[in-house]
């Protein structure tokens, strides 16, 4: 919602302070609508000719998260950590083999189907089931787990970004395409030279609402979804931070406890559990 205040607040503020000081709404209204068919149709073109179908689609998507913001709060922190504790703690207990009842289908664990909201979220649930799989295949290096982990944490975080990216490079050439419909009304303007001060000056007020929009379109608009958008990416991104946190912890023959407290730490602090909470938590979680 302080995304649609701050928009809101951006339009009330630039629009009012022009009328409030003089400016007539007429000009503004009369152009607009033209004046965004250029702008508006060049920057879409632009956008669908530099991103692939995926990345379109990707981007339409990420407007949800500009509007609601980060989907991973403390609760999911807590049952991510409460899940982890268990898996930890069952390898740690009984073995490695003691996973695969877990690890194989997910969807049909008792252990699982506690976290509903973990089941859900796919790409979370088969980091959890892959490298606990790796370690069951005798992969329990921690440096080399931790190191394929980066590297595929790196390359997801790359592709969440690509909207964000997308919607800069936008908001980067919003300016000069606004620029583009200004000097379209320039030449109209000077095609009717022999039009009166009146009529040119209307005209020339016209063309110049294309930078006007352009700039504000970029600045206003664009630049501050790209930036919220990557801001959402990244906090989202701490979610499978924690997973690999927990595993390499793990892997280095810490107690449960130490791995889920490992964990912990790499929650972002707005959505962090205390120590009490955590622990409290994972007082519930049965073999």
């Amino acid at each position: 919602m302080t995304t649609i205040g701050g928009l809101a607040f951006v339009f009330f503020c630039v629009f009012a302070s022009y009328v409030v000081s003089g400016g007539s709404m007429e000009p503004l209204i009369e152009a607009i609508p033209f004046e965004m068919w250029t702008i508006g149709g060049a920057a879409i073109g632009t956008f669908l000719m530099s991103n692939s179908m995926h990345d379109v689609k990707h981007t339409i998507a990420g407007f949800g998260k500009i509007l609601k913001g980060g989907r991973f709060h403390k609760s999911d922190y807590i049952e991510l950590l409460s899940l982890m504790y268990f898996l930890v703690r069952l390898a740690s207990t009984k073995g490695n083999m003691a996973l695969e009842p877990h690890i194989e289908k997910p969807s049909d664990s008792t252990a699982f189907q506690k976290f509903p909201k973990i089941v859900a979220n796919h790409h979370a649930c088969d980091l959890i089931c892959d490298y606990l799989r790796m370690v069951g295949m005798n992969a329990d290096d921690p440096n080399q787990i931790e190191d394929v982990m980066a590297r595929e944490l790196k390359k997801t975080l790359n592709e969440e970004m690509h909207p964000s990216h997308a919607l800069q490079t936008m908001a980067d050439g919003l300016p000069a395409l606004g620029i583009v419909a200004a000097v379209l009304g320039v030449i109209k303007t000077m095609s009717h030279i022999d039009q009166p001060p009146a009529v040119l000056g209307a005209m020339i007020g016209g063309a110049l609402v294309g930078t006007f929009l352009g700039i504000l379109l970029a600045y206003g608009m664009f630049a501050p979804f790209a930036s919220r958008l990557k801001g959402v990416v990244e906090e989202e991104s701490k979610f499978t931070e924690v997973i690999r946190a927990v595993i390499v912890t793990h892997l280095h023959g810490n107690a449960p406890q130490v791995s889920i407290e490992s964990g912990r730490k790499m929650v972002p602090n707005e959505h962090m559990p205390s120590f009490a909470e955590m622990e409290e938590a994972i007082q519930q979680v049965q073999m």
